[in-house]
């Protein structure tokens, strides 16, 4: 569907202008359409990323302003979905023996597990989303997105 009927607009002040809310709808219906793959699991997206930070740190620990720094959302409250992970049993927090007002962040063996299912979940709804795309058109598209965050 395009832009202009997704969000009932016809005209745009310009191409860019139209570009811009374009990306921004598909970003926020992008992250919707996670939400059923990862809900059977009782996670949120931002959820999910913390976990994949985490796997992809181990077997090294991550402080909560490392999460911060490398989560998509960075508007998400990284400090409040560690506690939620934690309360769920996939995160554990323990005090930095280096630094003992640090508290360093690890993924336990059930946020592991819950963390392989959430990915071939999201894996197979990535594919299904972007099925309509060749390989060129996506190295296209992450070219151009690209693109526009350097500029920046």
């Amino acid at each position: 569907m395009k832009i202009e009927e997704a969000i009932q607009q016809k005209k745009f002040e310009s191409e860019f202008q139209k570009a811009h809310i374009n990306i921004l709808f598909t970003a926020n219906w992008l992250s919707q359409s996670l939400g059923p793959a990862l809900e059977p699991l009782n996670l949120t997206w931002q959820q999910f990323n913390i976990l994949r930070i985490l796997r992809g740190m181990h077997p090294k620990p991550a402080s909560v302003k490392l999460l911060m720094e490398r989560m998509i959302d960075k508007m998400s409250n990284a400090s409040r979905l560690v506690e939620k992970l934690k309360q769920k049993g996939m995160v554990e927090r323990r005090a930095c023996p280096a630094d003992r007002r640090q508290v360093e962040i690890v993924l336990t063996e059930k946020g592991e597990e819950i963390l392989e299912v959430a990915s071939q979940r999201i894996t197979q709804m990535t594919q299904e989303t972007f099925a309509s795309l060749t390989e060129e058109e996506g190295q296209a598209l992450n070219g151009l997105l690209d693109k526009i965050r350097s500029s920046c």
